[in-house]
């Protein structure tokens, strides 16, 4: 049995049919064509499949897309302006070198998002603890913690 839903994703309203069991992860890869969104251990513990959810990062390998209908919902693609202008975050991942891979990026990207809106001045510790529910096996997370810090620089600076 299928159920249409809708979800708000990036600004856009899309309708989808679903199965009951259809985890968010694979509706917005497969049905959905948003491929940003990794998939990597299946079981919560890596963070690749990090989404917003109504601004709060959430695991969307263990989220049933049923429950989100009607929710509004941020991947790695609409954490860009919609002039394409890269956000606060992506541009101090790519100026600090926090990515190698890029295979967990778009799960820091959405989890440091939602970081620095809660807290747009963190310290080094409520950094760590941040991104502590993301795994990154290349970069050792020295440029993934500056990137962080130079992205709430970066915040400051544009508000």
């Amino acid at each position: 049995m299928e159920h249409e839903i809708t979800l708000v994703v990036n600004g856009t309203v899309r309708r989808v049919r679903v199965p009951a069991r259809r985890l968010l992860s694979d509706c917005l890869r497969h049905d959905l064509g948003l491929t940003g969104t990794h998939v990597g251990c299946e079981h919560g513990v890596c963070g690749c499949c990090t989404v917003l959810l109504e601004g709060r990062p959430v695991r969307s390998c263990l989220t049933f897309a049923v429950t989100v209908d009607g929710a509004e919902i941020t991947t790695v693609e609409g954490l860009a302006g919609s002039d394409g202008r890269l956000s606060v975050v992506q541009r101090a991942f790519a100026e600090c070198h926090g990515l190698q891979c890029g295979f967990c990026t778009p799960g820091f990207l959405c989890t440091v998002t939602a970081l620095l809106a809660d807290n747009p001045v963190p310290t080094d510790d409520e950094v760590i603890e941040g991104i502590s529910g993301n795994l990154c096996r290349c970069t050792g997370y020295q440029n993934i913690v500056k990137a962080v810090h130079r992205a709430a620089e970066l915040q400051a600076e544009e508000t």
